[in-house]
Parts: C-alpha cells; sequence; structure tokens
C-alpha cells in the first residue's frame, strides 16, 4: 500500500521475503542488540528515512507454570526493545527534516486473554513508550501512534484457525462486525497514521478488531 503510493519502502526482516515484495529488502536477526544497530547504520547512511512501522514480532502462547524466561526475554528484545533501537536510529534524521511518522503494531490481546501473559506485557509496553515519545517527539513534528489489530485473516491465522472449526467460530462469536479483519483493514490504518492528513494526531492507540475490544479497551 505505501509502494503503491509513491514511498520507497525498506524492508528489514529476518530473511528475505518469498512474495515480490516491493521493497528493498535488509536481512537481521532483530533479537540480536548488534545485528540490529549493525543494520541501522546500514540503512541510515544509504537512505532518507522519515517514516517507520515497528512491525516485527511473534507471538508467545503459554500459562504461567511453563513459562519459558528466554522465551519472555527475546519477546522483550524483539517487540521492545529492537522498536525503540530502530526509533534511536531513524529519530535525528527526522527532527533534521522536521517532520517524522512512527507507527508500532499492537494488539488487542494487551488488553488481556489467558496464555498471552507475555505477548500483552510487551504490546502494552509498545503503548506506553509511544504515548511518552509522542509527547518528546512531538515539538519535531514527529507524530507517535499505535495501531492494535483484533484477529486478521493471515496464512498464519488461518493455520490454527480453519473455516468452521471450533475455534474459529468462537473467534467470530467476539466480534461484533460478524468477520475476521483483513490485512487491508490494518494498512489502512496505518496509511492514515503515515500520512500528512494526520498531523494533528499523535499518542494515539487505533484498534483494528471489528469492535472486539468496545467494553474491555480503556477510553
Amino acid at each position: 500500500m505505501l509502494a503503491a503510493r509513491g514511498h520507497e519502502v525498506i524492508n528489514l526482516s529476518l530473511e528475505e521475503p518469498q512474495d515480490d515484495l516491493p521493497a528493498t529488502t535488509y536481512c537481521a536477526d532483530l533479537t540480536d542488540r548488534q545485528a540490529t544497530a549493525d543494520v541501522l547504520a546500514r540503512i541510515i547512511a544509504s537512505h532518507d528515512v522519515r517514516m517507520l512501522v515497528n512491525n516485527a514480532g511473534f507471538t508467545y502462547v503459554t500459562n504461567l507454570e511453563s513459562l519459558d524466561l528466554d522465551r519472555m526475554q527475546a519477546m522483550i528484545e524483539i517487540h521492545l526493545r529492537a522498536a525503540a533501537q530502530c526509533i534511536q536510529a531513524v529519530v535525528p534524521g527526522m527532527k533534521q527534516a522536521g517532520y517524522g511518522r512512527i507507527v508500532s503494531i499492537g494488539s488487542r490481546m494487551m488488553l488481556g486473554r489467558s496464555g498471552r501473559t507475555v505477548y500483552g506485557m510487551v504490546k502494552a509496553g509498545l503503548l506506553g513508550m509511544s504515548r511518552s515519545l509522542a509527547l518528546e517527539l512531538a515539538p519535531c513534528g514527529i507524530t507517535v501512534n499505535m495501531v492494535s489489530p483484533g484477529p486478521i485473516e493471515t496464512e498464519l491465522f488461518r493455520l490454527n484457525h480453519p473455516p468452521g472449526a471450533a475455534q474459529t467460530n468462537a473467534v467470530l462469536a467476539g466480534l461484533p462486525v460478524g468477520r475476521i479483519g483483513l490485512p487491508e483493514d490494518v494498512s489502512n490504518a496505518v496509511g492514515f497514521f503515515m500520512s500528512d492528513a494526520s498531523g494533528f494526531v499523535t499518542g494515539q492507540n487505533l484498534f483494528v478488531c471489528g469492535g472486539g475490544s468496545v467494553g474491555s479497551a480503556p477510553a
């Protein structure tokens, strides 16, 4: 969507994308602090970055008794430390330009769900970081916002939620709009926060969840 709007998209991921992604890809393990620093230095040296989407991460479902602290630390590294490290790297250029857009991807799960203790923790932390940075960076012309999806129609989602399965029907029952979200629903929200039209909006979290957060989300 951003490429279609004329943006030069830089993709930072663990490995080369399988699809024909309209982006320049840099590969690095974002759970590795030094590898992250090295690849960010390469990107900053070659590109004038004015916008950032923090979208890297993975989920971790476990009960408290089975919680693996090393796995929890990996979650913290990629969802929080890597996001902060990416922001830290690109903000000087944004300040110099007097303009910047930062959008982080959260999750409806941060409102609470059994088995999502660690995932909820890191996503809630990402929101706290975004709100604080929004205040710090607003005078520099930089906005910081967050998009928090509910269940989205992806290959991974369908692997765990086949059509007609009991777990799929249970998810649908919690969505007032009566359907699973589409990737485009998320990209549309991100696109707004990345646009010039959103310059008066910062420090906000937008749930893209089909109404599933209503009644549980704070005002």
